[in-house]
């Protein structure tokens, strides 16, 4: 605990420096140091900094990923009513923002100073603020707000009390009770050979406590009718003792899983699956540092090769890390490992509340687990015998962070391995193109799976121009003829059947046909999206909402026209053409309270639900035998958005969801509704065909000069106005080309979303071949604009340009 400035802060010691002439004369004193012991590893300590470093962010950016919750402490102060300011609030002697600080601490109950200003200024800025706008209040109010504490403490209303810097970490305690000897005597005297008296509720206390024999939870005991009250008093008369126990909070998704490791053993593996686990079984038996790119079509059985690699490790008494793309995949991997591992397995990622994230962390620091299965942020899980780091869906664009900081899991899941000596094992049905060009360049080592598990083939795929069906029905057609005959059909056999469309809502967008205007937000540059289960129209991005408007906000015409779809609408589509099928929607709509996503697979999986229809949390990692048919609605809708990596999303999109479907006995089928028939990512992902695709596609990358071409880092200038950007990103790019000895300089330009939440950008993009230079020519720019870095965004490795 350090003091910094009038605040006291939580520091983490990362270096130890010898005193010199350098250091400063007067230095303050540190408050108390928290941890008897390093809290994070120092591999752990060192991979944060290294990623601090690569990424152009500072260093507590990254730590405060990879500390525990509940490690640091922002601001200690409490804050309290006096007995003037009791009187105060009570005659009503104040008024403005004076009185609402007085109000807010009249219960009488200590608050932390900086948890109480957070509280005012944001209850001000909802009342503040447009309906419908969500605002959290800005600096002008803050500084309004602590002026407003400052005068109420120097008047005597408040007082501050000193700074608390015990640890404040958030173990989950329990009290209990176990009888002593002498307890067991006055059981055994009874009440009247015992000189003490012994109420009925005591007596009943120390009989269950005796019929235990052991510890026993207090909750149990105050459950039967006894009170804590009485509870104390057998433990001051010496009939009973206490204790306090920690006890871990079990996440849903182990909880769930199966508890002991399976009987049955592995499964027997393919041809194809015994070669690479042998492959990859001589990295982990050599030792060292390596790298292998597991290329399997989907179902091609890559999970099991995971779990063979993970036994392999264990025993040699070292440990796994296994990341996923996204939340919803961690429960069906939890189950997959727990059910091998049993409950050597531990999971991580900002799903589980903060108690349960805690104490699995402390359980990884301790040591207790094998297995750690988590998102991007568990690549910093505090493992200290690293051996095997799995990456499961490598190509998905949710391992990159998309705030700061912005790092990019897969590339610092390799650089820990690289650390730990450990083999880093790369896993996806469609590769990303770096990954993929490591490989074929002989850094990574390329491991091909082509054929699924148990023979099955990969499902058969039919590609519907959707311009010919509404050139027939009309435009306003969503499923194809073709896709609503197959659907019905499945379920007259008992099947199951996914529906994908990557945009939630039920339409896109809502138009004047008098004007051509669009309902757009106030605070970024989209068009609101409309959700017609809450009569409402939304923006992704920031949250705004309003009502559905009945007349053109910029003419007042009445002819207003719902364009576009979404999964909402897809959802009655289904309903309409299946009237009997039992239909659930999947996105985040749908999926907002916690372990609905889990609870809705699990439904599927038992067949609850026969189609499901959902955006691309529906699309990777799932396995469901019954699944015999999988339609793709508007199958082109990335190609439109301003990115170089578009056609490589959709291609990734189409296969993996084609994938899902034929996992079982029977054959499997998918159909894929386009406007663009011919375009090379649709007609590639039909054909199953990465590698024709990413020969096409590396053509493009190199004409135009984007990864893994080339190294690319995105800088986004924010500003009030375009003006005030564009001026400062004009003079970042000058700066930028006067530094730059090798590589590009694009830009300055309108960002593709030239306003988010209310601030204009402005976007520059470097370019060049040495990735080193490029940082350093950044870092150096950025440094020599006082304030700049509080409005730049610096992205680098981007895996989006928007």
């Amino acid at each position: 605990m350090v003091p910094l400035g009038a605040r006291v802060v939580t520091g983490c010691v990362v270096e130890s420096v010898a005193a010199s002439a350098k250091t400063p004369a007067k230095l303050r004193e540190l408050l108390e140091a928290v941890d008897d012991r390093p809290l994070v590893p120092a591999a752990v300590m060192s991979l944060a900094l290294w990623a601090a470093d690569y990424y152009l962010c500072g260093p507590g950016e990254v730590l405060s990923v990879a500390l525990p919750p509940g490690a640091a402490i922002a601001d200690g102060r409490k804050v309290r009513l006096t007995a003037a300011g009791r009187q105060a609030v009570a005659v009503g002697t104040t008024s403005g923002r004076r009185d609402s600080i007085l109000r807010a601490l009249q219960t009488g109950r200590p608050r932390f100073r900086a948890g109480l200003l957070r509280q005012l200024v944001r209850q001000e800025a909802a009342r503040s603020a447009p309906r419908g706008v969500a605002s959290r209040g800005g600096k002008p109010q803050r500084a309004a707000w602590t002026a407003a504490l400052a005068a109420v403490v120097a008047s005597g209303l408040v007082q501050v009390g000193r700074t608390e810097v015990s640890r404040r970490f958030g173990f989950h305690t329990v009290p209990q009770f176990r009888i002593t000897g002498q307890g067991v005597e006055v059981l055994a005297a009874g009440a009247d050979g015992h000189r003490a008296r012994i109420g009925a509720r005591q007596r009943q206390a120390l009989e269950a406590m005796r019929d235990v024999g052991d510890w026993i939870d207090q909750r149990a005991l105050v459950e039967r009718g006894v009170s804590v009250a009485a509870l104390a008093r057998l433990g001051e008369l010496g009939w009973a003792t206490r204790r306090v126990r920690s006890v871990d909070r079990v996440p849903l998704e182990l909880k769930t899983a199966a508890q002991p490791a399976s009987a049955a053993g592995p499964l027997r593996l393919t041809a194809e699956q015994s070669k690479a686990v042998e492959q990859l079984d001589a990295r982990l038996e050599g030792g060292g540092f390596h790298v292998g790119l597991l290329h399997g079509v989907t179902g091609s059985g890559k999970t099991e090769i995971y779990l063979r690699l993970a036994a392999t490790t264990q025993r040699n008494g070292r440990q796994v890390l296994v990341l996923v793309p996204e939340i919803g995949l961690t429960p069906a991997a939890a189950a997959v490992f727990r059910k091998r591992f049993g409950d050597r397995v531990a999971i991580q990622h900002s799903g589980l509340s903060v108690g349960e994230r805690h104490d699995q962390w402390h359980r990884i620091r301790d040591g207790e687990v094998d297995i750690v299965i988590g998102t991007r942020s568990a690549v910093f899980a505090p493992l200290t015998r690293l051996g095997l780091i799995v990456v499961d869906e490598e190509h998905d664009a949710s391992f990159k962070q998309e705030d700061a900081p912005r790092y990019h899991g897969r590339d610092v899941a390799i650089m820990r391995g690289k650390r730990a000596g450990a083999l880093v094992v790369l896993g996806s049905a469609t590769p990303s193109l770096e990954s993929y060009q490591q490989a074929t360049r002989g850094r990574y080592e390329l491991i091909r799976l082509t054929r699924r598990a148990l023979g099955r083939a990969l499902p058969s795929v039919r590609v519907i121009d959707m311009k010919r069906e509404f050139a027939d029905r009309g435009p306003e057609a969503v499923l194809s003829r073709a896709l609503e005959a197959a659907i019905q059909d499945r379920i007259d056999r008992g099947e199951q059947v996914l529906i994908l469309l990557n945009r939630r809502g039920f339409a896109a967008a809502v138009l004047c046909r008098g004007c051509g205007s669009t309902a757009e937000c106030p605070n970024c540059s989209v068009s609101l999206t409309v959700h017609r289960a809450t009569a409402r129209i939304r923006c992704h991005y920031c949250g705004y909402a309003q009502e559905v408007p009945e007349h053109c906000p910029t003419c007042g015409g009445a002819y207003l026209e719902w364009t576009g779809v979404g999964t909402e609408r897809v959802e009655v589509e289904v309903r309409r053409c299946a009237p009997t099928a039992r239909v659930a929607r999947m996105d985040r709509d749908t999926m907002r309270r916690r372990g609905a996503a889990e609870s809705l697979l699990r439904r599927f999986a038992r067949h609850e639900v026969d189609v499901l229809v959902g955006t691309q949390m529906i699309a990777k990692g799932h396995d469901f035998p019954k699944v015999t048919l999988v339609g793709v609605v508007s199958a082109d809708v990335g190609l439109g958005v301003p990115d170089f990596r578009a056609a490589e999303r959709t291609f990734q999109l189409l296969t993996q969801v084609a994938g899902r479907a034929g996992r079982g006995a029977r054959a499997g089928e998918s159909i894929v509704q386009t406007l663009h028939p011919g375009h090379y990512s649709v007609v590639h992902a039909c054909a199953q065909d990465f590698e024709a695709f990413y020969r096409e596609e590396l053509d493009f990358r190199q004409a135009m000069r984007y990864p893994p071409c080339i190294f690319l880092v995105n800088l986004i200038v924010r500003g009030g106005t375009q003006a005030v950007a564009m001026a400062a990103a004009v003079g970042l790019a000058r700066r930028l080309r006067q530094r730059m000895t090798a590589g590009w300089v694009v830009g300055p330009a309108p960002a593709p979303l030239g306003r988010l939440k209310g601030a204009h950008r402005v976007q520059v993009l470097v370019k060049g071949q040495q990735r080193g230079r490029l940082r350093e020519a950044v870092a150096l720019a950025v440094a020599g604009v006082p304030g700049l870095d509080r409005r730049l965004s610096v992205d680098v490795d981007p895996v989006s340009v928007r």
